[in-house]
């Protein structure tokens, strides 16, 4: 962290700030974006807030699956929390920079939260296939001591990444223009901001997001790989059909989130027409955390329940 700091610091005398252009290209509509994105984020405070507090108050849902989904909404507030204070800032005054090293703390946390979700899912996974794969010793394995092991070790191994990866985007030289046409401060449209030749950069950014995402996605893949070979080996058509609802609204949240991660960071930049990582951006800091609690709460009888009386109360 000091690192990062001392580092934006001295480039600072070169790059004072940069301009987050978001959606300026839309000027009559700034009012009515600020009340959709409003609407957005009060929904994803309320939905995944009300995760969290079923999870924690209602005594069937004191299980390592909702332990580790109500860690992962947490998640889902603090990651939109990085973004939303600053664009709410540039819908209503208009005034859309945000200083270097305001912009570098802000890519250092995104992608510390969202390199923790990318653990976090695959955590969840590894849950998923203890449960289904070795139901037996599940108690056993997954103990309250590991769970919190694995949820600790999922934020402490999501620092060193973005560590490395926000030190390596803003030791580069930038060029004259400071115009993100993005709407937070993130690598790729970073990465096209930089000056002179950016291979390495671009490689080491590479690196940094496949060991952040395409390991934690390997173990998802060979985790359900499993599940489903064991689910194909139930007798009962009931059974499976349960083990298997109790994994689609996973699934549903891997899919979103590391499909339109993936595209974003791994695709080169040469390839992408102009502007779809802001599209894309969208997906997997906005879309995933407002229907998170919607897959889980309307996929999952014992969250409806859990809902319900809550709702009596």
């Amino acid at each position: 962290m000091a690192g990062i700091v001392n580092m934006a610091l001295t480039n600072a005398s070169a790059v004072v700030e940069f301009i987050l252009l978001g959606f300026g290209d839309l000027p009559n509509y700034q009012g009515l974006l600020f009340g959709i994105f409003l609407l957005i984020y009060m929904s994803i405070l309320v939905g995944n807030g009300l995760i969290i507090l079923i999870t924690m108050v209602n005594s069937t849902l004191q299980t390592p699956m909702y332990y580790f989904l109500r860690h992962f909404s947490f998640l889902e507030i603090c990651y939109t929390s990085v973004i939303f204070p600053r664009m709410f800032k540039n819908l209503l005054t208009q005034k859309r920079n945000i200083s270097f090293l305001a912009c570098a703390m802000q890519l250092f946390f995104f992608l510390i939260l969202g390199g923790n979700e990318c653990i976090l899912l695959a955590v969840m996974a590894y849950d998923r296939y203890v449960a289904i794969c070795n139901p037996l010793n599940y108690p056993l394995i997954m103990n309250q001591k590991f769970c919190v092991c694995l949820v600790t070790g999922s934020w402490i191994s999501a620092i060193p990444i973005p560590i490395g990866q926000t030190y390596n985007i803003f030791s580069l030289p930038f060029c004259s223009s400071k115009s993100l046409n993005h709407g937070f401060c993130d690598i790729p449209p970073l990465l096209k901001l930089a000056c002179g030749d950016t291979k390495m950069n671009e490689l080491y950014a590479y690196v940094g997001t496949s060991l952040s995402a395409i390991v934690p996605l390997l173990i998802i893949l060979l985790s359900y790989i499993k599940i489903i070979a064991t689910i194909q080996k139930l007798p009962s058509g009931i059974g499976r059909h349960k083990a298997f609802s109790t994994c689609s609204s996973h699934l549903i949240v891997v899919s979103l989130f590391f499909g339109s991660g993936i595209i974003s960071y791994l695709l080169p930049n040469s390839i992408k027409p102009a502007g779809v990582d802001k599209i894309l951006s969208l997906m997997y800091s906005i879309v995933t955390p407002i229907l998170n609690p919607l897959i889980y709460s309307l996929r999952n009888k014992d969250v409806i329940m859990a809902l319900k009386k809550l709702q009596t109360r």
